[in-house]
């Protein structure tokens, strides 16, 4: 009986440190907890309970480790800064690099904007976001046709 209950510890262990992540990191320990403690109870020796333990453990593991991944993996959203690059706005408040003052809308969102090849970008112009520096677009004027 006393090793029922090294298992039993063993096992609420286990549900402990499962319940303490977001993630699956030892729910496999309580599957081979729970058939080493069912044989340690029909008195089976120290040796094939360990065995058991271990063998349950990495099977169970090596059976849910991809479907547990699967339904896990998150899929990375872009941050609101990523999906600006590319885009284009309209230029609120001429653009000046030397003088330190521009605005650009982009997809609704009002922006601190520096033009890319240092030049002027007067209001009203159609710009295209090459990239975010700190927290102002880079942009380049639109050649209109």
């Amino acid at each position: 009986m006393p090793m029922a209950l090294v298992w039993f510890a063993a096992i609420v262990l286990a549900v402990i440190i499962e319940a303490l992540t977001n993630q699956l990191v030892s729910i496999w320990f309580v599957a081979g907890g729970i058939v080493a403690l069912i044989v340690s109870l029909f008195d089976a020796p120290l040796w094939l309970q360990c065995l058991l333990y271990v063998l349950v453990s990495a099977v169970t593991l090596l059976a849910t480790r991809p479907l547990s991944r699967k339904l896990l993996h998150l899929k990375k959203e872009d941050t609101n800064a990523d999906r600006y690059i590319g885009k284009t706005g309209t230029i609120l408040v001429e653009v000046n690099n030397s003088e330190g003052k521009g605005q650009v809308e982009v997809m609704g969102s009002v922006w601190s904007a520096r033009s890319e090849n240092g030049g002027v970008i007067p209001a009203g112009s159609s710009v295209l976001v090459k990239e975010i520096t700190g927290v102002k677009l880079v942009v380049n004027p639109i050649p209109k046709n």
